[in-house]
């Protein structure tokens, strides 16, 4: 059984923590800072750091790669298409690696960046996905590398997993996501209802991950572009009739960039 815990860093990343308490190793994703993680391992001596997971290249991703690596000896794995510090293992799409006990498919996701993975894995009695800056709770990455032509298929990908799958993805943009997720969809009761949550769990401070595959199809902008209404939205702002799923995903994050 994996327990899976945030440790936070910098204004606003995950780190996730993934812990077997029964042979007391662990595994981090994205570790943009080294720092977090070495005050774990200090509070929780006999722990051993195995394995260091990364979904793609930014230095609030990679960051503590290295000093991880020196300090503990951990495997390094992250995207085959991307120059990650100190990588031991590159992974490509639908490769398959074992942490903690548990197998994990890759599962290819480009667009934020070109070569970005994400991390899924049906073995635990819930099923998880590490979905770095791809897929956000209520929203998606920015395209810095990609096209929506990559982005989109990517995300409806995602969609596709299972609907009980808990999705930790590495930002907390929640809040902000929600207010966009709003005004594209001002009707949705399911948006309205998460939003008043999320409020009230930001006002104290608290988390507001894990996600569901089945929460962010109900609520997610990005993942419901073949939604009517959805699409009469992405059409008011470009001023014309998208006419793809690819297409009204590109005019949603356009708006969004500069919402």
């Amino acid at each position: 059984m994996i327990q899976i815990d945030a440790l936070s860093a910098f204004s606003d990343n995950y780190i996730w923590l993934l812990q077997d308490t029964a042979k007391r190793r662990c595994a981090v994703v994205d570790p943009g800072d080294a720092g977090p993680v070495e005050a774990w391992l200090a509070a929780n001596p006999g722990w051993v750091l195995e394995d260091i997971l990364v979904t793609h290249h930014h230095y609030d991703h990679v960051g503590g790669v290295e000093r991880l690596k020196q300090l503990t000896g951990a495997r390094v794995c992250g995207p085959a298409h991307e120059r990650i510090p100190s990588r031991d293992l590159a992974l490509d799409d639908n490769d398959r690696v074992t942490v903690l006990g548990v197998e994990f498919q890759v599962l290819a996701v480009p667009g934020h960046t070109l070569g970005h993975i994400a991390y899924f894995s049906d073995q635990p009695a819930t099923p998880v996905l590490f979905s770095g800056d791809t897929l956000f709770a209520a929203g998606c990455g920015r395209m810095f590398e990609g096209q929506p032509e990559q982005m989109q298929p990517a995300l409806a990908r995602l969609a596709a997993l299972p609907v009980q799958t808990e999705v930790y993805c590495a930002h907390e943009y929640t809040l902000s996501n929600l207010r966009f997720a709003k005004a594209v969809e001002p009707s949705n009761s399911e948006v309205l209802q998460r939003f008043e949550e999320v409020t009230r769990l930001r006002s104290e401070n608290r988390i507001t991950l894990p996600s569901t595959i089945g929460l962010e199809r109900l609520t997610n902008p990005f993942l419901r572009t073949s939604e009517t209404l959805v699409k009469q939205k992405a059409d008011e702002w470009k001023g014309h009739s998208n006419d793809s799923q690819v297409t009204v995903f590109a005019a949603l994050r356009s708006w969004k960039d500069t919402f």
